[in-house]
């Protein structure tokens, strides 16, 4: 699933983000450390993975392995 970075705190590294649908999905610092990623900006793209219970398991950038 994919969708925009809408808030990002550098500090806990956890934000927001839009999906294509319109709907706020959140994400913990657990998803962003397993992306691999050093910042995510606002408005950037980014391709998210759900865990087997539904939360936001990695939030990568389309195209950044």
């Amino acid at each position: 699933m994919q969708g925009t970075i809408a808030t990002f705190d550098p500090d806990t590294r956890s934000g927001t983000l839009l999906l294509d649908d319109g709907s706020e999905l959140g994400f913990a610092e657990e998803a962003f450390a397993r992306s691999g990623l050093r910042l995510l900006r606002l408005g950037q793209r980014v391709t998210v993975e759900a865990g087997a219970d539904g939360t936001i398991a990695r939030v990568t950038i389309p195209g950044v392995v």
